[in-house]
């Protein structure tokens, strides 16, 4: 099992802060085993081993103790999870699990809507997914969502829409049917469509006007960073990139890690403990060291996403834009339970170069915007000036 930082969306609520998210970030257990093959190991303090060793002895005994008992061993971890005063630990049902090893390859089952919750509670469709069964139903951005196999969603938060839409409740597979009431103008209608295995788009590219580069990362799937380092070496020769890493939820650490590469000759990427012991990540040599490069993001920029934007900006390599980000910097690793859930339990946490802590801190931007974040990273970009 590879270091990565696991999202998913959630299904039910309670479960922690980490899934109040459409998008739960976990950073899980690569680094607890050790393969990001960091030679700089150190030995952890007894004191750190045995905290973290109690931690999750806690949680799987009481997982034992209900299973003996007849009782759900998933529930009696939440509890016991919650009790523990571990903000980022979670418990999840295997199939969940499941769904989330599967959102690591960049894939997921539904039917290729985005929706946003209007001031008014409606819920809009904000895109639909070229290719996809709402493409083909003629589902359009703009179009209202008025209910899902006959539950109106009007005033319900847009995760348990997303959640109905993917049919998290029954482990719905492709193939499955979902009924959507749509609404457009003064129409109103009815379809059915199956569910099916869609692609995310992780990362898309667009070029400005005046030639910058714009590389919108949205979450770190398997083969983003070697996608970003093609997007670089694609650009107009020094020609300014904006690494927009707004919203950006997390994902792999390697795959973070490989576009940190793209922009450094190597060096320190962060450093991370796990049960006390000291380790550290690097970029690979031979990025692109020149070109200007400004980072942009926002309270949804979240934990390998963080990890990036500080060791681009600790390093000096880009202009940080946008607003100060979540702040999820600390390590899980996950332990079976009796029954096949899975519980993520913290064990250590990771700093940016310069040594700085992002866990509850976020990562404040060199320049803090709201509002046209993307000009103002254009303007910042002018005022770095031609590399050569």
């Amino acid at each position: 099992m590879s270091g990565r930082d696991l999202f998913c969306q959630p299904r039910r609520a309670g479960r922690g802060a980490a899934l109040t998210l459409l998008f739960a970030s976990v950073l899980v257990a690569g680094a607890a085993t050790g393969s990001f093959g960091d030679p700089d190991r150190k030995p952890a303090p007894p004191s750190a081993r045995s905290t973290s060793a109690a931690h999750r002895e806690t949680v799987t005994d009481a997982a034992a103790e209900a299973m003996a008992d007849g009782k759900s061993p998933m529930e009696a971890a939440e509890r016991a999870v919650s009790r523990s005063g571990d903000r980022w630990g979670a418990v999840y049902s295997q199939g969940e699990y499941e769904e989330f090893e599967e959102a690591l390859d960049g894939q997921y089952t539904g039917v290729g809507l985005w929706a946003r919750r209007g001031r008014d509670g409606r819920i809009e469709v904000t895109r639909v997914q070229s290719g996809s069964p709402a493409a083909a139903a003629g589902i359009r951005t703009g179009d209202r969502l008025r209910s899902v196999d006959g539950e109106k969603v009007d005033g319900r938060p847009v995760t348990e829409v997303v959640s109905l839409l993917r049919g998290d409740a029954d482990d719905a597979a492709a193939g499955t049917k979902v009924s959507l009431g749509l609404e457009r103008g003064t129409r109103a209608w009815s379809r059915t469509l199956r569910r099916a295995r869609l692609s995310t788009d992780s990362l898309t590219v667009h070029r400005l006007p005046g030639g910058v580069t714009v590389i919108k990362v949205a979450a770190f799937t398997k083969g983003v960073g070697d996608a970003v380092r093609n997007a670089v070496e694609q650009a107009p020769e020094h020609a300014g990139i904006v690494l927009d890493l707004r919203g950006n939820s997390g994902g792999l650490v390697t795959e973070a890690v490989t576009a940190a590469s793209a922009f450094l000759d190597g060096g320190l990427v962060a450093t991370y403990d796990v049960n006390g012991a000291q380790r550290s990540l690097h970029a690979d040599p031979g990025g692109d060291t020149t070109r200007p490069l400004v980072a942009l993001v926002d309270g949804g920029t979240m934990s390998a996403a963080e990890l990036l934007t500080g060791a681009l900006q600790d390093r000096g390599r880009a202009v940080v834009v946008g607003s100060r980000t979540f702040g999820k910097g600390s390590i899980q690793m996950p332990s079976r339970l009796p029954d096949g859930s899975v519980a993520e339990l913290t064990v250590g946490h990771y700093r940016t170069p310069a040594g700085h802590a992002v866990d509850g801190r976020g990562i404040t931007p060199d320049l803090e915007v709201d509002a046209e974040a993307l000009e103002r990273a254009e303007t910042v970009l002018s005022g770095l000036g031609d590399p050569s």
